[in-house]
This record gives C-alpha cells, structure tokens and sequence, in this order.
C-alpha cells in the first residue's frame, strides 16, 4: 500500500510518501512545499495546490492521510491553515484519491507510542520505522511522513488467524456483534 502523508501549513507544507507490505514500511519520498511568504495568500494557496496535485500525480497513492485541526493559539492562523489544509484535500479528491485525517494526538500515538510527544521524538521514531540515516527535514516533511505511518499503522489489520496460515471456521463471526450463542451455550 502507497499512502502520501500531509502536515498542511500556509508558509510551508510537508509531505511523505511511504510504501508498505504491512510489515515494512519504506521511504518513497518526502519534502515540504515553501509557498514564500513575499507571494499573496491566495498565491500560497496555489502553488500548494499546484505542487501537491503535481506530486500527487506522479506517484499514484492508494490514499491520502492528511492531520486535522484540532485548536490553535491564534484564530487567524487556524483560518490559514484551514486553507491550506482544504487545498490540499482538493488535489487528492480532484486525483479521485481516497483521504483520511488524523489528529495530532493520533499521529502521536500511532508513531511514538505517546500522544504528547514532542517532535524530535515524533521524527526519531520516523527515522526508526523507515530505517532511515537521518531524521527527515524540515520538520514539515518529518511530521508528513508520521501522518502516512498513522494511516498505515491504523490502516486495515491482517487477522492473526490469516496470519498464520489458519483459517476462520466458516459461518464464524468476524465480530463480537455478529456473535449468537448456540441454544446449547443459553442452558
């Protein structure tokens, strides 16, 4: 599975394409879009847009997993990074590519294992998981590709009956919901 992760921000927004076979994950490529701050904000916007739909495009990901908003100190700079944020959700539904969004604490808790972790640790354990050289930079791209592990590590889980080569019962429940007791159990 191809995910292409994105920590979307109006001056700079990182991405982190990661390519998985469910027990390895590798790098494809990672970066950060600079929109410049001398260009206006709607000329942000697009090259944001540009340059993901561009990515987006040459590397064909199976989906898209971008971090949600959850506060921000300053309204003013929650607004732009909403902005940012719907552009780059544009490009990948415009790409017809499925997206998924994870909170901050999520992305946290999937990658370092604690959903306060500070972003060296958070690019550390990047580094760790893609068995890298050197933590990803800028942090944008770091925190990118933590986006894409997210999705990956969230993403739909072998059941261990598949894994070892065992096969459900067939009729067996796949949920405890879709469980009903045999009239033998109920006495």
């Amino acid at each position: 599975m191809r995910v292409f992760g994105i920590d979307p921000g109006s001056e700079r927004t990182g991405y982190g394409c990661v390519d998985s076979d469910g027990r390895r994950h590798q790098l494809v490529l990672c970066g950060a879009v600079r929109a410049g701050i001398a260009a206006s904000f709607p000329a942000q916007l697009s090259i944001i847009y540009r340059e993901l739909s561009a990515l987006i495009a040459a590397h064909r990901p199976d989906c898209v997993a971008i971090e949600n908003i959850f506060h921000a100190v300053n309204a003013r700079s929650a607004l732009k990074l909403g902005h940012a944020r719907g552009v780059a959700m544009l490009a990948a539904t415009e790409a017809g590519i499925t997206v998924v969004e994870y909170t901050p604490a999520e992305i946290k808790r999937a990658v370092v294992g604690y959903g306060r972790a500070e972003k060296a640790q958070v690019g550390q354990m990047v580094k760790l998981l893609l068995g890298l050289d050197v933590v990803p930079t800028p942090h944008d791209a770091a925190d990118a590709l933590a986006v894409a592990i997210c999705h990956l590590h969230h993403g739909k889980k072998v059941p261990p009956a598949e894994r070892t080569g065992k096969t459900a019962a067939a009729g067996a429940p796949k949920s405890w919901r879709q469980y009903k007791p045999s009239a033998r159990a109920s006495r």
